[in-house]
């Protein structure tokens, strides 16, 4: 098989920053034919860094180009409907987080790449770390009976990204992100539950196999902000456990970027803590059986080298683990449009059930 060919639409800073690099450096299987991305002195740049072939504002042309493989990038609003388009058009795809906005389109996409052969790939970059593949394996081996409670919190430095003062951090330091992308509605959702949230559900999920089918939420926009900064959730599972999620929008330059991400869960045989800022792994099976795996220094800080190279072994047929799959970003969907609907009305949210619910 020769080189995949791929397509990337809305070539943002962090797209720019991270995933462009490692395909073209880590990778000989790739060839970089097209990009589409708004703004014509930007999207010029993009191309003549990175040698794409064919650049375009329009997104279908990087589709007419030809490609096997697409990073879907854009922003959340518009993820369905070019995600979807990537697929119809032959690509494997890998989407940027959050999925998309509505629950319904999340489930669309995952239906689509099933029935048209597809792999389909969130930009989950947490799942891929050796930290969380070892807690994955430990929740696989040895679990912690059945889950009862589950508290998720994350903290990270977007304050100032949601208002429009400042950047994402790593992001490219020559690409400044455009406001409307993180803080108009239309576009991201919502605000810190959308753009970081969906990391700490995505993991936490992906670790325990939980579905959620209740939510209730406070959140709250400080300094006039069109977006949320903080959430506070309270989330039924079906199966019974319950659990809680908060997030904060926290000061660019607050210490390092090792964000403030935990989840610990209680079962009927155990309970299990994973905490990306202290770098602390721990299992605990009752009656006295503790596992506590020594980690490597900085084993929580964030990357996302990750799922490029998952899309990429996965259009070649490897045997590799997609640790962020299209269901899995389906089912964090699903709690965020909850969130947003709960916090809206002042009640309770539920989440509509499904025949099928990904595995």
């Amino acid at each position: 098989m020769g080189k995949l060919r791929l397509g990337v639409i809305g070539a943002g800073s962090w797209t720019v920053a991270s995933h462009l690099p490692e395909l073209a450096t880590r990778r000989d299987d790739v060839e970089f034919v097209g990009v589409a991305r708004k703004g014509s002195e930007l999207l010029a740049k993009i191309q003549s860094d990175w040698g794409f072939a064919v650049a375009s504002e329009d997104y279908r042309d990087v589709l007419d180009a030809g490609v096997d493989i697409c990073l879907v990038a854009s922003p959340s609003g518009l993820h369905h409907e070019q995600a979807k388009a990537a697929m119809q058009a032959g690509a494997h795809v890998l989407v940027e987080k959050p999925m998309t906005i509505r629950p319904d389109d999340a489930w669309d996409l995952v239906d689509t790449a099933e029935q048209l052969g597809r792999h389909l790939v969130v930009s989950f970059g947490w799942n891929y770390k050796p930290m969380t593949r070892q807690a994955k394996q430990l929740m696989t081996d040895y679990g912690i009976g059945r889950i009862e409670q589950m508290m998720i919190h994350m903290a990270s430095q977007t304050r100032e990204l949601f208002l429009g003062t400042g950047a994402y951090p790593d992001a490219a330091p020559d690409s400044v992100p455009e406001t409307r992308t993180w803080n108009d509605p239309a576009l991201s959702g919502g605000g810190y539950a959308q753009a970081q949230l969906s990391h700490a559900l995505a993991m936490a999920l992906w670790l325990t196999d939980l579905r959620a089918t209740e939510v209730f939420s406070f959140m709250s926009a400080p300094e006039e902000s069109p977006v949320e900064f903080h959430d506070a959730a309270s989330i039924r599972f079906a199966g019974g456990a319950i659990g809680t999620m908060s997030g904060a929008a926290d000061h660019m330059n607050a210490g390092d970027n090792k964000h403030q991400l935990e989840m610990r869960a209680i079962g009927s045989e155990g309970q299990f803590q994973v905490d990306y800022e202290r770098e602390a792994l721990w299992l605990f099976r009752a009656p006295n059986t503790n596992y506590r795996p020594e980690l490597e220094a900085n084993a929580g800080l964030y990357d996302c080298v990750g799922p490029p190279h998952a899309l990429v072994d996965l259009a070649l047929g490897k045997d590799v683990v997609n640790c962020s799959p299209g269901w899995l970003g389906a089912r964090t969907v699903e709690i965020l449009d909850a969130c947003y609907r709960s916090a809206a009305s002042g009640t309770v949210a539920t989440i509509a059930p499904r025949d099928h619910q990904g595995e």
